[in-house]
């Protein structure tokens, strides 16, 4: 990336990011209705339930902490990231998660920051770090998703069918910058937008397949579409509408989750190669089975098209191309990928000890795409995939899970996951 192009993209998301500042303390403004300067509430969590602070603390004989529920106190966890993954090999790292409340959490939804740093086996590194923040009373909400990875990635053609070919490794340094702000209009209902930047640069051939590099799928696809070989970048905003009724993002017992998104890159625009357009809509239920919450069903229709233009390469829809990168599990990220996307997933949630400590999902899944130069249109073919995951609970209060899974798709294709937090 030129030092010029770094001087703007500093320029202006430098301003942007003192949004994440508010993390580090409770909201200031003094107006606030009724029920944000009540008292404090007190702790709902079941008496009964032992996150891994309480596991800690039985095994060196500590007692219980007591008191009531402070919500204004930040709710942290840490666990190391130790995985495998098809795109990236052993995974080695760690990852952190804080929680908080801007107002009382019987109008303020939860707030949640999670940091992961990490290294692979194919020598891969990065950096990342989002925030999904609610101020006082959900007056507005704000995300971030910063992203810094000089990593790798297999090469496949668009579509289902074509995906099955040898696919070509490919090298690059990838860097993204996202932020948005949306205002409640009224409950449940945010209107708002963002700007976006994401930067593929020094794109070459792994060591040892040079040879093979003119005939991958992204310098074939990137010759006909007109787009550079080397560094290849995409930002303009977007506008989006959310309708979000659940409980917690970070692990949901209950509601739904409708949001659209209309993304528009503009040629030229904070070094945009090409203009394009996308629409994104994403949807999500939650439902309980058992009066108690254990057992849960959960449902996630995800779908990432481009309506208008020429998107580069590695910013066309592919599987994992959702904010966590968690859709189409049981397959390598970027397995599949064309102009249109369409990931439906369905995962029960259950437990295994009495007192939440230990929990197992099971989740089943299915991906569509389309590719138009070989005539592949959307839903003409779709791949499954699924697999089960185990649960540790790492903070009882906010609900954050360290969540284990092993995916499994179609011709042997198969990936272990370890993060922090539900997979949607």
């Amino acid at each position: 990336m030129s030092a010029s192009r770094c001087a703007v993209l500093l320029a202006v998301f430098l301003p942007l990011g003192q949004w994440t500042v508010l993390a580090q303390a409770p909201d200031p403004s003094p107006a606030a209705p009724a029920a944000a300067s009540a008292a404090a509430p007190a702790d709902t969590t079941p008496p009964d339930q032992m996150d891994v602070a309480d596991l800690i603390r039985m095994l060196r004989h500590k007692p219980p902490p007591t008191g009531t529920f402070d919500y204004t106190k930040r709710m942290k966890a840490i666990a190391p990231v130790i995985g495998v993954k098809p795109s990236s090999g052993v995974i080695i790292g760690g990852a952190g998660n804080v929680a908080f409340y801007r107002g009382d959490p019987a109008t303020t939804h939860i707030s949640s920051s999670v940091a992961s740093a990490t290294v692979t086996s194919k020598k891969q590194a990065g950096i990342s770090a989002r925030t999904t923040m609610f101020g006082r009373d959900d007056r507005w909400r704000a995300e971030v998703d910063y992203r810094f990875q000089w990593t790798s990635l297999d090469t496949s053609g668009l579509g289902i069918a074509t995906a099955e070919a040898e696919p070509q490794l490919a090298r690059f340094d990838f860097y993204r910058l996202y932020q948005s702000g949306y205002m409640r209009v009224r409950p449940n209902l945010f209107v708002g937008g963002g700007l976006h930047f994401d930067s593929h640069a020094d794109v070459r051939a792994a060591e040892g397949e040079e040879a093979a590099w003119e005939g991958s799928p992204y310098v074939l696809y990137s010759t006909a579409s007109g787009l550079p070989l080397d560094t290849q970048m995409s930002a303009g905003p977007s506008a989006e509408v959310i309708w979000d009724s659940r409980d917690s993002f970070i692990n949901a017992d209950h509601g739904s989750l409708a949001r659209a998104s209309y993304r528009v890159m503009f040629d030229g625009f904070l070094g945009g190669d090409t203009h394009w357009e996308k629409v994104t809509v994403d949807l999500r239920s939650y439902k309980r089975l058992s009066d108690d919450g254990r057992h849960k069903l959960a449902g996630w229709a995800y779908a990432d098209m481009v309506v208008s233009g020429v998107a580069p390469y590695f910013d066309l829809p592919s599987t994992a191309s959702d904010g966590y990168g968690r859709s189409g599990r049981g397959y390598a990220e970027g397995h599949f990928r064309g102009e249109k996307l369409a990931s439906f997933e369905l995962e029960y949630r259950g437990p295994i000890t009495k007192n939440g400590l230990l929990g197992w999902v099971a989740f089943a899944n299915a991906t569509t795409v389309s590719n138009s130069l070989e005539g592949e249109r959307f839903f003409d073919h779709f791949a499954p995939g699924g697999g089960v995951g185990l649960r540790l609970l790492l903070n009882k209060r906010s609900k954050t899970n360290l969540a284990f899974d092993v995916g499994l798709g179609e011709r042997r294709s198969r990936g272990v996951y370890l993060a922090i937090q539900e997979a949607f």
